[in-house]
C-alpha cells in the first residue's frame, strides 16, 4: 500500500524484506556486526557519565491505540546531549583519535580514559574533525572533540534553528552556515575537509567513505543492547524507528537481528512525508533521491538522500516503510507531555515522537494498520531518539517548558 491517505500518511511493504527465520546475512556482517557493537558498547560505557537511558512503559497509551503493549526508549537524556547521537559522532571521534595514537606509537592501543586525561594531547590536539548536520549530529561530534581533546568545525544549513547552533558551539566547535539544506552541507563539509586536510566524521557514507559511518552506526547499536537487555528475553512484535539518512535505524535492524534472530520483531522505517528517501527508495528498490528544501518539522530527519551502507541493511530488513505529515509528529508531542493516567511523562523533540506520529496516524486508517500486521496483540517498541534539542521550539508545540511537563 503506497497511496497517499488524504490524513497524510502512507505506508509500503517491503516486497523484498528477509524471512523471520532467515540468519543476519554475511553481507550484512560485512558492515555491522557483533563485534563492532561489542567493542563500541563496551568502550562507551566507560565514558563519564554514561548511563543506560530508560525503556519507558507506556500501559495507558497502549490501551487508547489497540496495542498491548508500548515501550518508549527514552534517549533524552543521553550524556546531557538531549540525543541518541551523542553515541555516535563522539564514539567515531574516539576511533579516530586513538587510530592516530596508535599509529604515532608504533601500534600501541590506546584508550578513551587516557585520551580524556590528556594523555596523548600533543598528538590530537592539532587533529580537527568536521561534519554537516541538522543539530544533533554535530552536537555529538563537538562533544567527542571537546572530550578527546581535537579541534571542530561544524557546517549547518540555513534552517538550522539558533538554538540547536548555539548548543553545538557550546562544545567549542566553530559553527558555519551553508547554503541550501542538508544534502548540500554534507557535500560542502566534504569539499572544505579536503581543502584543508580535515577529517569529516558524518553518519552518511558515500563513495571511498566508509569507515567513520560505520562506527557512528555501532555506537547506535547500543540503543539496541541496552534495550535487549532491558526486555529480560521478551521482544516486542514491532519496531518503529524514524530515518534520516538512515544510520539509527540500521543500526538497531542490525542489533536486533544478531541478538534476537528469528524473535526478531518486524521493524518499519518511518519518516517525514516531505523527507521520504527510503519510502521513494523501497518503492523503487534502489536508492532515490528527494531534493528540494525538504521542510519539516522533524529536522533531524530532513535528509533526501539515503546513506547508501545503511540502505544495504534495510532494504531487506525493514518490513515496511511509512511517511507521516508533520501535525501528527506535534501531536506526538503533546500526548507524551500529558500523558494517560498511569504513564510516565516524556520529553520528546520533534523527531523524537516520529514512531508514536505514525501509531497516533493508524488509528483513523485501519487499511495501513492491517498493512503493518498490528493488532490488539502487538507489542510495540519506539525509539525515543530526541529531547527538547530545541527547547523554544518545544514550549510552543506543547504548550510548557520540558521542565514543567515531566514527572
Amino acid at each position: 500500500m503506497a497511496a497517499l491517505s488524504p490524513d497524510g500518511i502512507r505506508t509500503f511493504c517491503n516486497p523484498g524484506a528477509a524471512a523471520g527465520t532467515e540468519p543476519y546475512p554475511p553481507a550484512h556482517a560485512a558492515i555491522l556486526n557483533d563485534a563492532g557493537f561489542s567493542a563500541a558498547f563496551d568502550e562507551i560505557r566507560g565514558w563519564p557519565g554514561y548511563a543506560a537511558t530508560p525503556l519507558q512503559r507506556l500501559p495507558g497509551l497502549a490501551a487508547s491505540l489497540g496495542i498491548a503493549e508500548l515501550h518508549y526508549k527514552d534517549e533524552g537524556g543521553r550524556f546531557g546531549l538531549k540525543s541518541f547521537k551523542a553515541l555516535g559522532g563522539a564514539y567515531a571521534v574516539f576511533r579516530l583519535l586513538a587510530n592516530a595514537v596508535q599509529a604515532a606509537n608504533a601500534g600501541q592501543a590506546v584508550t578513551s580514559r587516557e585520551l580524556i586525561a590528556g594523555a596523548h594531547k600533543g598528538i590530537v590536539k592539532d587533529l580537527k574533525v568536521t561534519c554537516a548536520t541538522d543539530g544533533n549530529h554535530g552536537r555529538s561530534v563537538a562533544w567527542g572533540a571537546q572530550l578527546f581533546g581535537c579541534r571542530c568545525v561544524v557546517f549547518v544549513h540555513e534552517h538550522v534553528s539558533a538554538a540547536r547552533r548555539a548548543a553545538i558551539a557550546h562544545y567549542g566547535a566553530e559553527v558555519i552556515e551553508v547554503p541550501g539544506n542538508y544534502d548540500d552541507s554534507v557535500r560542502h563539509a566534504a569539499t572544505e575537509a579536503g581543502r584543508h586536510g580535515w577529517t569529516v566524521v558524518s553518519d552518511t557514507t558515500y563513495e571511498g567513505y566508509r569507515e567513520i559511518p560505520v562506527d557512528v552506526m555501532h555506537g547506535y547499536g547500543v540503543i539496541a543492547r541496552e534495550v535487549i537487555g532491558q526486555m529480560a528475553g521478551q521482544p516486542p512484535t514491532h519496531v518503529f524507528v524514524q530515518a534520516g539518512v538512515g544510520g539509527l535505524a540500521a543500526a538497531v535492524c542490525a542489533a536486533f537481528w544478531i541478538g534476537w534472530g528469528e524473535r526478531r520483531p518486524q521493524l518499519v522505517v518511518v519518516e517525514p512525508d516531505a523527507a521520504d528517501c527510503y519510502f521513494k527508495s523501497a518503492q523503487a528498490g534502489v536508492p532515490v533521491a528527494v531534493t528540494g528544501n525538504l521542510d519539516t518539522v522533524m529536522a533531524g530527519l530532513a535528509c533526501g538522500e539515503v546513506s547508501p551502507l545503511a540502505w544495504e541493511i534495510l532494504r531487506e530488513g525493514a518490513n515496511a516503510f511509512a511517511a507521516i505529515d508533520d501535525r501528527y509528529a506535534l501531536d506526538a508531542m503533546r500526548a507524551l507531555a500529558r500523558p494517560a493516567p498511569g504513564d510516565p511523562a516524556i520529553v520528546a523533540g520533534e523527531t523524537g515522537g516520529c514512531g508514536l506520529a505514525l501509531l497516533l496516524a493508524l488509528q483513523a486508517h485501519p487499511e495501513h494498520r492491517a498493512a503493518l500486521a498490528l493488532t490488539a496483540a502487538s507489542r510495540v517498541l519506539l525509539i525515543g531518539s530526541e529531547g527538547d534539542t530545541d527547547p523554544a521550539l518545544y514550549r510552543q508545540i506543547v504548550g510548557v517548558a520540558a521542565s514543567s511537563s515531566t514527572t
